[in-house]
């Protein structure tokens, strides 16, 4: 089994900044690619960032310069750094990961965290 747990959301003020941590857990052989998505009320899951095994990074043009995504592969652990922080990114952010577990070989199978509610206010 393998579980996702995210962390770091909370309540802040427009301009300011979170950290958004997800550490994976459980049984599996490697991690591929993951990333972060969000959901804000009344509206569909959208991509945030994603960030490959190897450190190559994308982001939606709507946070591009303002975030940035990074893991720490000892650790099984990717991070969202959100600075300016906008009234309109509020939503809540859930952590992705492609993970290959011996059940899955030779693919990864496709894991969602929980989610973590991030609140800007203007």
């Amino acid at each position: 089994q393998v579980q996702l747990v995210e962390s770091g959301g909370g309540l802040v003020q427009a301009g300011g900044s979170l950290r958004l941590s997800c550490a994976a857990s459980g049984r599996f052989l490697s991690i591929n690619g993951m990333g972060w998505y969000r959901q804000a009320p009344g509206k569909q899951r959208e991509l945030v960032a994603t960030i490959t095994s190897g450190g190559n990074t994308n982001y939606a043009d709507s946070v591009k310069g303002r975030f940035t995504i990074s893991r720490d592969n000892a650790k099984n652990t990717v991070y969202l750094q959100m600075n300016s922080l906008k009234p309109e990114d509020t939503a809540v952010y859930y952590c992705n990961a492609a993970v290959v577990t011996i059940r899955s070989l030779p693919r990864s199978g496709d894991y969602w965290g929980q989610g973590t509610q991030v609140t800007v206010s203007s």
